[in-house]
């Protein structure tokens, strides 16, 4: 085991599964502008970049005007929807009762209104000594930027942190800001794509979070 004194949770496919009701509000968008709809799990595989990368991939052109409609229209929608099918994975909540001692935080490239809805409607918030998602300022990850506020935020050194995350932007953050990383199989991301990125652990399932770090 390895000792730890904060636990950085990435939000999408690592703390929850949220895919569905993303995948149906980039569909909702695509019908409100007369655009045809993708299938489901085509849209799966654009998750995880922040939702400004999710609309741009799943339509597949970078007009501006054509996608400032899209993100105004997709947040209506998916701020009515983004607790029909999301929750937590099975287990991250006992996950989350073992390292009740421990510091935790959970940073995300998803807009932090969205991460904060989603958060306390699940009823996680008290897990938590911080949240961060994506505002105007701040670099997403892979950029190290929301890593450091955390541990600068919470008072603790680089060392005594892991970042856990189901994709490869978030071993690449760990790395860049001097944390060890906690690659996940159980998420969105093809886990072999996260292993080539070599975290520094992994967790093929959600338990092995529990076994991995003290």
């Amino acid at each position: 085991m390895n000792p730890v004194s904060l636990l950085i949770f990435d939000l999408d496919g690592t703390l929850i599964d949220s895919k569905k009701d993303l995948a149906i509000s980039v569909n909702l968008t695509f019908r409100d502008l007369g655009l045809p709809e993708k299938p489901l799990e085509e849209i799966y595989g654009y998750v995880g970049n922040g939702v400004r990368r999710l609309i741009l991939d799943s339509l597949g052109e970078a007009d501006p005007i054509l996608l400032r409609q899209s993100l105004e229209i997709f947040e209506g929608h998916y701020l009515k929807h983004l607790l029909d099918e999301t929750d937590l994975y099975p287990g991250m909540e006992e996950v989350l009762i073992h390292f009740k001692v421990k510091k935790k935080a959970v940073v995300t490239n998803k807009p932090l209104l969205y991460t904060t809805r989603i958060i306390e409607g699940l009823g996680a918030r008290p897990h938590f000594d911080l949240i961060l998602g994506s505002e105007p300022i701040v670099n997403l990850k892979p950029h190290p930027e929301m890593l450091l506020r955390t541990i600068e935020h919470l008072r603790v050194s680089p060392s005594e942190a892991v970042m856990i995350g189901d994709s490869v932007n978030d071993v690449q953050a760990a790395r860049s800001a001097g944390i060890r990383s906690c690659g996940v199989g159980y998420g969105i991301c093809d886990p072999d794509l996260v292993r080539s990125a070599e975290p520094d652990f992994f967790a093929e399932t959600v338990g092995d979070l529990k076994r991995l770090f003290i």
